[in-house]
């Protein structure tokens, strides 16, 4: 625990810190991620997806429809700009749809 120094600090800084300090960007991102999908790719969408990982920067979606698979498989770089503008940063290089 830090000792006080008599200042005020904003509570996103501590917790900033706290995150930095304790490693735990990753899961923060996995689940920032896979809320992203669901804001950016609609309830239609989200019905067919079975599984979302972050693995390092590459997200594996599952989906139980290979049709939408497919279709999806052609806007990539299109879905990828959506979620990462969605969390606004860039968690996401590349796109794996299973």
């Amino acid at each position: 625990m830090a000792k006080r120094h008599g200042e005020e600090t904003k509570m996103s800084a501590i917790l900033k810190d706290f995150i930095t300090t304790n490693r735990l960007e990753k899961g923060l991102d996995s689940v920032t991620i896979k809320q992203a999908w669901e804001n950016v790719m609609g309830k239609a969408i989200v019905k067919y997806t079975t599984q979302i990982r972050l693995q390092n920067d590459v997200l594996y979606v599952s989906l139980s429809s290979s049709v939408l698979r497919e279709e999806l498989s052609y806007g990539k770089e299109k879905i990828i700009a959506n979620l990462n503008e969605e969390v606004g940063k860039n968690i996401v290089t590349k796109l794996i749809l299973c």
